[in-house]
């Protein structure tokens, strides 16, 4: 009767091993910017399609739930605690920006549950709790960069994009503080989210007769503006933030997209040399995709690795609070060519920031 007990001990625990790894996720998967969230859903799909058919994670298999928020906050709250309470996510992932991250908040910190990878840079995610981890850099570090680079350059005349809220303000803010070295104040341009562009944005920034335009907004609103300003022939010079997605704005320029430029906070998909990239191309390829890996896809892709390599160190029958250990110990983490580092009170591991052309085909050129 012992041995069988033990036996059956044993079954159960290979059992509650072997269940599904379920992670969750908000995004908007239709509507204004559905290709934003099914980018960041499908990199994360590829890649974990890759580690399940390589026998999954201590053996359990990785599942991923995905819910539409349509970009509205009611949404990606009530999606959030769903997720957290009925569909008992070991981790959340991949949410699509600040604004739709913060609603999650309250469900994140009474579930204690890893909230992972949000693809946003704005501070105020990174102050919300301890169970935040970004891997990617900073709107501070990019606007750092951008400012300096045409800035060095001359061009210091500069009016600011941005959403009529928190994060966009903060925007602004920052680079009015990095343009002061060239002794020059930004003008802003603010508009209301999910709006599209006005007359009076229009006019507002032909009025500024900037040297440099800053566009802060999602890709939608970003490229109203520019073929509008394009087929007023004002050449003015344009660089966005990351978080319009590089793919999805070079798409929705079409033509117009030439001579726009981008930071972006991972290499671009065409960088093969880079052992990272080239996984995800070929997880991105062997998940059934037939467009090329955008830039966000790509992002996901790395995300992804970077959470399953917490998840495989927290060892088998993984747990919220073992993964949240886990990922809190990562230490010095080299995903292949993309350096994250997370510590007990420091979980915004990424740092890198690049400057890329849009192409009108869609693409993006270093």
């Amino acid at each position: 009767m012992r041995i069988l007990l033990s036996l059956l001990l044993l079954a159960a625990t290979a059992s509650a091993w072997a269940a599904d790894i379920v992670v969750g996720q908000s995004a908007p998967l239709s509507g204004g910017n559905a290709e934003l969230g099914n980018d960041i859903r499908n990199g994360a799909l590829a890649y974990f399609k890759k580690v399940n058919d390589a026998g999954g994670v201590n053996g359990a298999k990785l599942k991923l739930v995905t819910l539409d928020d349509k970009n509205d906050t009611k949404l990606s709250a009530e999606n959030t605690k769903k997720l957290v309470t009925e569909d008992n996510v070991v981790a959340l992932f991949g949410y699509a920006s600040s604004t739709l991250s913060i609603p999650a908040m309250p469900a994140v910190a009474e579930g204690k549950v890893p909230f992972f990878a949000p693809f946003t840079g704005a501070d105020t995610i990174r102050k919300q709790n301890e169970y935040v981890y970004t891997v990617r850099s900073t709107y501070a570090d990019e606007i750092e960069k951008i400012v300096n680079f045409w800035g060095n350059l001359g061009s210091t005349r500069v009016t600011v994009l941005h959403y009529d809220d928190p994060v966009g303000k903060q925007n602004f803010d920052t680079v009015a503080e990095v343009l002061k070295k060239f002794n020059k104040q930004p003008v802003s341009v603010a508009i209301k989210r999910n709006a599209d562009i006005t007359d009076a944005n229009f006019n507002a920034v032909v009025a500024s007769d900037p040297n440099v335009l800053v566009v802060t907004t999602l890709y939608a609103p970003a490229a109203q503006m520019i073929k509008r300003l394009k087929a007023a022939n004002k050449a003015y010079m344009v660089t966005s933030l990351s978080f319009a997605g590089a793919t999805q704005l070079a798409k929705a320029l079409g033509p117009a997209a030439t001579g726009v430029s981008m930071s972006i906070t991972v290499p671009t998909p065409r960088s093969n040399t880079v052992p990272v990239v080239r996984e995800c191309n070929e997880a991105w390829t062997a998940s059934g995709q037939k467009e090329t890996m955008s830039v966000t896809a790509l992002e996901s892709c790395i995300a992804a690795k970077v959470m399953v390599e917490g998840m495989k160190r927290a060892g088998p029958g993984l747990t919220r609070a073992s993964l949240h250990r886990s990922l809190s110990g990562l230490g010095h983490y080299d995903a292949g060519g993309y350096i994250v580092e997370f510590k007990p009170n420091f979980r915004h591991g990424g740092s890198y920031v690049s400057m890329v052309l849009l192409k009108p085909n869609g693409e993006v050129k270093d």
